[in-house]
């Protein structure tokens, strides 16, 4: 397996960022569990951003440790292997509350990586 450069991957993680926006923007928490294609996108775009957390070196991560690389990777890993343990409740405060400031901080990491 050929492991992608640090830009490509984390590109990857900000447009599944900016997909979960898209697909949650305007809706309450029971609008979004009633919507089984939409809850289904949003894990796939988490699990997408873990595993591209994931294949990010180890001394990458530690360079840039602001970043809580072992929750992105965590979360990845619960919903991976939940199955029918998704708490939802959770993914929920994720999108509304820390994708913001997780935002923030991947963008802060690709604009050093740009320059």
């Amino acid at each position: 397996m050929s492991k992608r450069i640090p830009a490509l991957l984390i590109a990857d993680i900000l447009t599944s960022i900016a997909k979960i926006e898209s697909y949650t923007s305007g809706l309450i928490y029971e609008s979004f569990l009633a919507d089984r294609r939409t809850v289904e996108a949003v894990e796939r775009n988490f699990e997408i951003i873990g595993e591209a957390a994931n294949q990010l070196s180890k001394d990458f991560q530690q360079n840039n440790s602001h970043i809580p690389w072992h929750s992105v990777v965590s979360f990845r890993n619960r919903l991976i292997h939940g199955y029918f343990g998704v708490d939802y409740e959770i993914i929920w405060y994720v999108i509304t509350v820390d994708l913001i400031d997780l935002k923030k901080q991947f963008e802060r990491l690709q604009a050093g990586l740009d320059s």
